[in-house]
């Protein structure tokens, strides 16, 4: 079934939608029942979280640092000069706050991992499912989801956590060479008006976001590379469910996440 036609599928027919959710969410449960299994006794797919960790964070950690730098500088370029105009300069300590730490840069951080391992994950598991290599794993008494989804899942979940931190950083960093190269601002003053403008909610926000991409990201991309049969030509397709899914699903999470952090704070 070709991708236009499989999205058509599941638009018209209900239930299929349905049956694909229950799904996703019993494999999701099945991954993380796996998890205690795998830290106590999988030594053998520990490589795997190392290599999808060194894939995911520090193979990422270039274009990231990048789009920090940018974002981080871009905010101060355009928020410092409008603020002045008003005499709310003292704003835009809460405005790099809320753009690159709890809204911008969960989500880029989660579009980086997506374009770069959410296509790897898909099609090297699809691939290993074309070539019989998961029923070899079977076949030994080796549970293929302990051994490949457990720990993609835990190396990309952790990876978005340190990068988005990572991103924050170099963000803030990026903003703050601005404000010298313009105003020259103090390096004491400026990360003091951040951090008063910092409070721990901002934190928990950020990391939940992470573990909630890094579940999607992971989760998604091994179902969808589970979800071929025989034919070569479904990996790249699995490849771009993968990704197509995860970047709507992600979104989708950030509005939620967003919309609730802020009803918590003006309770």
């Amino acid at each position: 079934m070709s991708f236009f036609v499989y999205n058509i599928y599941i638009m018209w027919n209900p239930s299929a939608g349905i049956r694909k959710i229950l799904y996703n969410l019993g494999f999701f449960a099945r991954t993380l029942r796996g998890v205690g299994y795998f830290i106590r006794h999988s030594q053998a797919s520990f490589k795997i979280l190392v290599m999808q960790i060194l894939f995911t964070f520090v193979h990422a950690m270039g274009i990231s640092t990048l789009l920090a730098l940018t974002i981080g500088a871009a905010v101060n370029i355009i928020g410092s000069p409008l603020l002045t105009q008003f005499s709310q300069q003292q704003l835009i300590y809460s405005i790099l706050i809320t753009i690159i730490l709890r809204e911008l840069g969960p989500l880029l951080t989660a579009f980086i991992v997506i374009a770069r391992s959410a296509t790897a994950i898909a099609t090297e598991i699809a691939g290993m499912v074309i070539s019989h290599e998961v029923e070899a794993y079977i076949s030994v008494g080796v549970d293929p989801i302990e051994h490949l989804a457990v720990p993609r899942f835990l190396g990309v979940t952790a990876s978005l956590v340190l990068l988005n931190i990572y991103f924050a950083v170099f963000g803030l960093a990026g903003s703050y060479i601005v404000a010298q190269v313009f105003n020259s601002t103090p390096m004491d003053y400026y990360f003091s008006n951040l951090l008063q403008s910092l409070n721990i909610r901002d934190i928990l926000v950020t990391i939940i976001k992470s573990i909630f991409f890094g579940a999607i990201i992971s989760i998604g991309a091994v179902i969808e590379g589970f979800s071929v049969e025989r034919a070569t030509t479904e990996v790249p397709i699995a490849g771009l469910r993968a990704v197509s899914g995860a970047f709507a699903l992600c979104i989708l999470v950030n509005v939620v996440l967003s919309v609730l952090y802020y009803i918590v704070t003006a309770a």
